[in-house]
């Protein structure tokens, strides 16, 4: 029997589950969703605990320009078009734990670091909602496609705009401008059962603490259920397959040293901050 020469590690994304504020694992979440007056906001607490569930990842899936103001703001045309995807390499997650520790400095030191990428001068943020696949299916009808989600996180799509550019004008693919080490941030994975996300759940993204992303995932063009019915049609997802739902408008430019926050209803937030090239 034929020997492999090596092993190769399968990223894995630790699951967290509801638990006790009093755990010593225990992160509590505020969530806000927006009712349809805009200045109700209601509040929620929930609290998280690491669970010894991983989930491993098999595939990261993107879905490109999903948000109308996005579109706009790339200069695209903004009506509803067949949706697009590109794919990041399974070992581009990176996982961003949640902070456990009370005092601002260890909770700033305690952030996940991510490298500034190479052969870059322009690194953009797109906060995205992402949803975990957790049952196989080829093409999937919308009225099944949410029996195939596990659940859900929150991260960031890193993409290296200056590449992206260059590729788009020479009619190149995307790969070394979306698909380099380190260019998907991701919180832990919460479990469909465990969370209620609505219609009205804010997405927001952070830069040093100033809002730069903010929207709400009715926004999106393309909703989960079609999002994976699509995707099914090119691709049997598989358990382990992650899918970035795209980004709200407001993407701009990281610099070293700069701290990123996304958030997303009651998920556990994306937290990391930009560190010196490798």
């Amino acid at each position: 029997m034929n020997k492999l020469l090596f092993t190769l590690p399968r990223p894995a994304v630790p699951v967290f589950i509801r638990g006790s504020r009093s755990s010593a694992v225990a992160v509590s979440i505020e969530s806000n969703s927006k009712s349809n007056n805009d200045d109700d906001t209601t509040t929620a607490v929930a609290s998280w605990v690491k669970s010894d569930l991983e989930f491993p990842i098999r595939r990261i899936y993107c879905v490109g320009r999903n948000y109308r103001a996005h579109a706009i703001e790339m200069g695209y045309n903004p009506d509803r078009e067949p949706p697009f995807f590109f794919q990041k390499p399974a070992d581009a997650a990176v996982v961003c734990n949640p902070e456990t520790t009370k005092t601002a400095t260890a909770a700033a030191a305690a952030k996940t670091n991510v490298p500034y990428p190479p052969m870059t001068s322009s690194l953009h943020y797109e906060g995205e909602f992402i949803v975990a696949i957790g049952k196989d299916g080829l093409r999937i009808p919308v009225d099944d496609a949410m029996d195939h989600v596990y659940g859900y996180s929150i991260g960031c799509d890193l993409t290296c705009r200056d590449l992206q550019s260059q590729a788009k004008k020479m009619g190149r693919p995307w790969d070394a401008a979306k698909g380099f080490d380190h260019s998907c941030p991701m919180s832990p994975i919460i479990s469909k059962e465990d969370i209620s996300l609505d219609a009205n759940s804010s997405i927001q993204l952070e830069v040093n603490d100033e809002i730069r992303q903010q929207s709400t995932i009715d926004k999106m063009i393309y909703s989960v259920p079609e999002i994976i019915s699509n995707l099914s049609q090119l691709f049997r997802l598989r358990q382990g397959d992650i899918i970035l739902t795209g980004t709200p408008e407001g993407v701009s430019n990281l610099n070293i040293g700069d701290s990123v926050s996304v958030t997303c209803g009651g998920l556990i937030p994306c937290k990391f901050v930009i560190g010196q090239p490798e």
